[in-house]
């Protein structure tokens, strides 16, 4: 947890980070695939450390969030391609599951390649998605940080799990999609940058 003093920056730096990758995620992803990285890894930290000195806490939490920043951004090269090279072998084999018998292995080398390329083929929508609802929740979560102090307290509790809202702010599911659904509008209607030759 966050030293005091800091928890209102933290709370702006929230809603600012919220917004820009609701709704420019896809443009910065490897910056909003860093910050979230490392809002994670000092989250985490922080949770490990427990109550400890703040200055101590302060810089496991900055050694913890670089850590995290890190391996989001290392696992996103490698884990579109496997989550769809896993996906592709899954469909082989539920298909060869169906005529009783075991794919050749060619086939289901086929299949995880097939796999990977359709998933690297639509991360452009999976990357807008993600990063619409992903700033959307966390925007939420650093504005009601900001708006009262005992609403801050359960954000915090919401921040991990955004499915239960905080107690008397049901409103905030439904503030949730509405704001996720438009930022990914928003992504959606801007063209990809043409690449420079």
């Amino acid at each position: 947890m966050l030293p005091a003093t800091l928890q209102v920056p933290a709370a702006v730096l929230l809603l600012g980070g919220g917004l820009l990758a609701c709704f420019v995620g896809h443009r910065l992803f490897r910056i909003v695939l860093g910050i979230y990285g490392f809002v994670t890894g000092a989250l985490l930290t922080s949770t490990i450390m427990g109550s400890a000195e703040s200055g101590t806490t302060l810089v496991a939490m900055l050694v913890g969030g670089l850590a995290g920043a890190l391996v989001l951004i290392l696992a996103y090269f490698v884990g579109v391609a496997l989550v769809g090279a896993a996906m592709g072998a899954i469909v082989i084999h539920v298909i060869w599951g169906q005529l009783a018998r075991e794919p050749h292995p060619l086939i289901v080398i086929a299949g995880t390649v097939a796999g990977a390329l359709c998933a690297m083929a639509l991360q452009r929508y999976v990357i807008i998605l993600a990063t619409a609802f992903g700033g959307a929740w966390t925007a939420l979560a650093g504005g009601l940080a900001i708006l009262t102090n005992r609403t801050a307290q359960a954000a915090d509790a919401w921040s991990l799990y955004p499915m239960r809202p905080p107690a008397g702010a049901d409103w905030v599911w439904v503030g949730w999609i509405v704001l996720g659904g438009v930022g990914a509008a928003v992504q959606l209607a801007t063209r990809p940058r043409a690449s420079k030759r």
